[in-house]
């Protein structure tokens, strides 16, 4: 049976770690790209686990991911190849049971900000985003099941992340720290977590 959005909008979403990009301008697969010596993968995966009790992480048959002893892995289908993807066939493997998604290259993204998404309330929306200046990261937020439909409609028709997200009218929750929503898409932007992860590491150890 279908559950209603009243329904599943009480229970603890399952996070998902979005790893099926192709990650062209990094050169490869973005989950085993290391960084500090770790594959960036771990970085999300650790955040979301320290949080909710059910983690997965959601890739194309093709990905390649690192060892990960224990890990669920969701296999989505090979096309449409849309970032929205992930979120929707996850949000068909969670059992009726909303989704925190977090895309594999936000290596900062932390527990207490993950569980600010999995508490906030959604006020009726099918999805509450993480955002910044007003600025939406659509790859880091909580979804509702009644939020597959429509991402579905627009992954298949090619439409933008960012405008296929806001015309769910979701609920923003908006972050202080940018740092925080840092992606990783290019050698560059490496170099740069590596340095934003050296300081941070000397501000938490001073």
């Amino acid at each position: 049976m279908t559950q209603s959005h009243s329904e599943s909008a009480g229970q603890a979403p399952v996070g998902v770690v979005l790893a099926g990009g192709l990650g062209r301008r990094l050169g490869g697969a973005k989950a085993t790209v290391e960084l500090r010596g770790r594959p960036l993968i771990c970085y999300p995966l650790e955040a979301l686990a320290a949080v909710l009790g059910d983690v997965a992480i959601i890739a194309k048959a093709d990905t390649l991911l690192p060892s990960l002893p224990g890990m669920t892995v969701w296999i989505e289908s090979q096309a449409p190849r849309h970032p929205l993807q992930g979120i929707v066939e996850a949000l068909g493997l969670a059992g009726g049971r909303p989704v925190l998604a977090c895309a594999v290259d936000l290596p900062f993204v932390t527990p207490e900000l993950v569980s600010s998404l999995a508490r906030a309330d959604a006020a009726g929306a099918p999805a509450v985003v993480a955002a910044a200046d007003g600025a939406l990261q659509p790859l880091l937020g909580r979804y509702q099941p009644s939020a597959a439909e429509p991402l579905a409609l627009a992954a298949c028709e090619g439409v933008p992340v960012r405008e296929a997200v806001a015309a769910l009218r979701p609920r923003l929750l908006a972050v202080e720290d940018l740092e925080l929503l840092f992606n990783v898409n290019a050698p560059e932007d490496l170099l740069q977590a590596a340095a934003i992860l050296d300081r941070r590491m000397r501000e938490t150890s001073a």
